[in-house]
């Protein structure tokens, strides 16, 4: 995708563009977002990583975890797979 392409996209369409799942955790630790990134983030070889899932807890926008992939289909287990992981007992804080 063309950088002009993604500009577009992101200036007609805004966050309905990028909002790939939002997920407010149950046990009050945050919230999970994925998002399409528009831009290639694979700084190396490999496929192109323009899906994002990160963790926020519920009064910063500093993320606590953080994953990356290549397919919308991907993003969407990613997310899944996130909600459930933080959603544990197990999980630092």
């Amino acid at each position: 995708m063309a950088y002009e392409e993604w500009l577009d996209i992101l200036e007609t369409q805004g966050v309905k563009a990028k909002r790939v799942a939002k997920t407010d955790l149950v046990n009050g630790r945050g919230w999970v977002s994925t998002v399409w990134l528009g831009l290639n983030h694979q700084y190396g070889n490999g496929a192109p990583l323009i899906f994002e899932t990160m963790v926020f807890p519920v009064d910063s926008m500093i993320e606590k975890d953080c994953q990356r992939y290549s397919t919308e289909e991907e993003a969407i287990k990613g997310h899944q797979q996130m909600v459930e992981k933080w959603s544990a007992s197990e999980v630092p804080e």
